[in-house]
């Protein structure tokens, strides 16, 4: 999703400048009807997280994640393995956007290999509990657009190789 736009007046954010914020893709008003959204891949909501140094601080940052937008769009879950911290982390984000407010996750990984990225598979079974309750799971199949723009570009290559 990321640099594939979101249409209806989509504006980047990024690093505040301030210490121990990943930068995230504030979307702001994403669609007509007024809904707020925010694009943020897990390993950037994690180093936030992970980077408060008060509980206090955590709260606020968690409120920022799981309360104040209509849609979270939490990118890229799986790409890396999670330690406890992380994955209590996670859990907690996704336990309070529950049954409150939408999320859209996306993975590389198939839930059945979940236990394979966090600490427990107690961890995991809990987090895909709450993620697959009222869940719509789209499944995409196929060749990435990245390797699709690789090939297209190496073919151009080619081809002007050879014209030359």
């Amino acid at each position: 999703m990321e640099g594939e736009g979101w249409s209806g007046g989509a504006e980047k954010g990024g690093s505040r400048g301030q210490q121990g914020r990943a930068p995230s893709r504030d979307t702001g008003r994403c669609n007509p009807l007024g809904h707020s959204a925010l694009f943020v891949t897990a390993s950037q909501m994690l180093l936030d997280l992970s980077g408060q140094e008060s509980a206090r601080g955590l709260d606020r940052r968690l409120r920022h994640y799981c309360s104040r937008t209509a849609l979270l769009v939490l990118d890229e879950v799986g790409y890396l393995s999670y330690d406890a911290r992380d994955a209590d982390l996670l859990f907690q984000g996704v336990s309070r956007r529950y049954e409150q407010r939408s999320l859209v996750l996306t993975t590389n990984l198939p839930f059945s290999e979940w236990p394979t990225i966090f600490p427990n598979a107690a961890c995991a079974t809990a987090l895909i509990d709450r993620v697959v309750h009222h869940a719509d799971i789209i499944t995409i199949e196929g060749q990435s657009y990245r390797c699709r723009a690789a090939e297209h570009d190496a073919t151009a290559r080619k081809n002007k190789t050879r014209a030359a």
